[in-house]
């Protein structure tokens, strides 16, 4: 297969369950009679960017159309957290076929206590699962079903691993796409993100003036 067949074939798939978070049928975040407020809460905001990656002939080799830069807010709860992910494909060669340029995606996760473990369960616009994670968690996996995959997609299971550096204000993640059958897993797609984190701060002054 060659590469540009094989771009061609990564876009078609990914079409399937991105585009569908773009239309206007489904609703991306949950509906609510009241707004969310920072005192309930402790709100971080995410800013990155995504380099993406195609498995071919046993090693990943970096598709850079598909390249995104996002925005995550985060809001954590007692036992919960809430987030809102947008995503941006400004890449030029970027065709559209994987969805919209712009896209948004929830995430919602509740956490519980098993032994020593903390164990999670997702509910998202892509579709559910669960993970786990460390009790301060800076180290978190979470895997889930993609909804409605055709049995002919090359993925139907998609995998986060993160990796939460508090004190430098970083968030490296890991975003493996992967076909499981009967335990086994066929690699198709990964993404590696690094985000930085923006928290609520006072200002002595205004930071910019026109120059």
């Amino acid at each position: 297969m060659t590469m540009k067949k094989l771009s061609t074939y990564v876009t078609v798939a990914l079409a399937t369950i991105l585009s569908s978070c773009g239309t206007a049928t489904k609703v991306i975040i949950p509906t609510s009679k009241t707004l969310p407020t920072v005192e309930d809460n402790y709100s971080i905001i995410w800013a990155g960017s995504g380099e993406s990656y195609i498995f071919h002939e046993g090693n990943y080799v970096r598709n850079a159309s598909n390249d995104y830069s996002f925005e995550v807010v985060q809001r954590r709860y007692k036992n919960s957290w809430k987030s809102i992910k947008n995503m941006h494909r400004i890449h030029p060669d970027y065709d559209g076929r994987a969805g919209e340029r712009e896209q948004t995606m929830f995430f919602g996760i509740d956490f519980s206590k098993e032994g020593e473990k903390i164990i999670s369960q997702i509910s998202s616009s892509l579709g559910s699962g669960t993970g786990i994670s460390d009790n301060e968690f800076r180290a978190q996996v979470i895997q889930f079903s993609v909804d409605n995959m055709s049995s002919f997609s090359p993925f139907n299971t998609m995998r986060i691993t993160q990796d939460y550096k508090y004190e430098e204000g970083i968030l490296l993640e890991t975003v493996e796409l992967f076909k499981l059958t009967d335990g086994k897993e066929t690699p198709f797609a990964k993404i590696e993100e690094r985000a930085v984190i923006f928290r609520p701060i006072t200002l002595e002054n205004a930071p910019t003036k026109f120059q």
